[in-house]
Formats: structure tokens, C-alpha cells, sequence
């Protein structure tokens, strides 16, 4: 069994900067891919980033590319989004996902944080 708990979320002008972590519990963590989605109110939740369980690959929204960077600590079992340059349109709750195959599509990921939540201000 596989729990995340995210955190790091909060109140940020536009512009600035935010790095959210999902802590890992579970002897699997370090051969599963991880992920974070999004979800804004009256929106569905979508992808923003996954990386291989081994940190070598990463994958990306368009979106997001080029302000957000994930990466993992298999040592600490923690996933990290950094995100720079935040716009008033990436405010959502944020979830950690992990599955084997856990990349863009929700259906891949096998476990779910309860998500974080995101306010950018204009």
C-alpha cells in the first residue's frame, strides 16, 4: 500500500514561486512512477507533471513547460514540483499521483494525495 500526503501549497502573487512536496509511505515507492494533476473549480483535472521512478525521464504539460520542474529524493521518498513564475490561471488543488505507469493519464496512476491547494493572485 502506497499513501501520499502533499504539502507546500498557498496564497502566491503572480510571478512568484512555489515548491510542493508529496512524502511517500511504502516499500514500492522507488519503483513507481510519480505525478502531479490539477484541478480548478468547475474544471477537470488534468495533468502537469510525472517523472520515471529512476528520475531519468520527465514529462510535462505544455503549460507548464519551462516554469515548473519535478524531481524525486528516493532516499527522503518525496516528490517535489518546483513551480516559478506562477500565473493567476495555475491555481488549482494539486494531487500526487504514483502508479508503474503513471505519466499523462489518470488512468495509470494507481494511488492519490488529497491534494494541496494553489492561489496565484493577479
Amino acid at each position: 500500500q502506497v499513501q501520499l500526503v502533499e504539502s507546500g501549497g498557498g496564497l502566491v502573487q503572480a510571478g512568484g514561486s512555489l515548491r510542493l512536496s508529496c512524502a511517500a509511505s511504502g516499500q514500492t515507492f522507488s519503483r513507481r512512477n510519480m505525478g502531479w494533476f490539477r484541478q480548478a473549480p468547475g474544471k477537470e483535472r488534468e495533468f502537469v507533471a510525472a517523472i520515471s521512478w529512476s528520475g531519468g525521464s520527465t514529462w510535462y504539460a505544455d503549460s507548464v513547460k519551462g516554469r515548473f520542474t519535478i524531481s524525486r529524493d528516493n532516499a527522503k521518498i518525496t516528490v517535489y514540483l518546483q513551480m516559478n513564475s506562477l500565473k493567476p490561471e495555475d491555481s488549482a488543488a494539486y494531487y500526487c499521483a504514483a502508479g508503474f505507469g503513471c505519466t499523462y493519464y489518470e488512468n495509470e496512476c494507481s494511488y492519490w494525495g488529497q491534494g494541496t491547494q494553489v492561489t496565484v493572485s493577479s
